[in-house]
């Protein structure tokens, strides 16, 4: 058993999916304090304090498990969470006929042993119709999401290339974790 120390249903739904038993509880952390613009930096950085902060409140009784996702834009613009619809509406414009890398990090750590990784998947786009953009956009599911892309939903029918694991760009690479839970015996 884990503790996932994130609120995100698709971290859920992925460990769920590769057979890893986990009890979500989520620490208090305010990533809005880092200052770092580099996308791979901000993105351990947000995951690394994620995991003080649960350590912190959980301690390490029962193994922690952070991560963080950030979406870089070809120019190399950091592409957050969407702070309200017209920010999604512009960060989709970005994305639009583009490229991007969806960076996640993520942190694991119990007694005896710390594990991070930090990958990228990266993908081509081909232009968002405006339509589909607003119809996604009054459906709200953008809401939470790094760069208010959902691979697996919106974004996917417009994928012109894909190099990397769809796990990452879901938010957490479960497979680049799952030797270390084997070989303590959590996986």
């Amino acid at each position: 058993m884990i503790y996932l120390c994130s609120s995100s249903s698709t971290r859920a739904s992925l460990l769920k999916r590769f057979g890893i038993e986990f009890i979500q509880k989520v620490p208090r952390y305010d990533e809005d304090q880092i200052t770092e613009t580099v996308p791979k930096d901000f993105v351990y950085l947000a995951g690394k304090g994620k995991l003080e902060a649960a350590q912190k409140e959980f301690g390490l009784d029962c193994p922690l498990l952070t991560a963080d996702t950030v979406i870089a834009s070809e120019s190399g613009e950091i592409l957050r969470k969407a702070k309200n619809i017209e920010d999604a509406r512009r960060i989709l414009e970005i994305q639009s006929g583009s490229a991007i890398a969806i960076i996640s990090s993520l942190h694991y750590k119990a007694k005896h042993i710390y594990f991070t990784d930090t990958s990228a998947t990266y993908y081509r786009f081909a232009s968002f119709p405006p339509l589909e953009i607003e119809r996604y956009l009054q459906s709200a599911l953008w809401e939470g999401k790094a760069g208010a892309c959902m691979v697996e939903g919106f974004c996917k029918p417009y994928i012109q290339e894909v190099r990397g694991l769809e796990s990452t760009a879901m938010g957490l690479q479960v497979e680049k974790l799952l030797p270390w839970l084997k070989e303590i015996g959590h996986g």
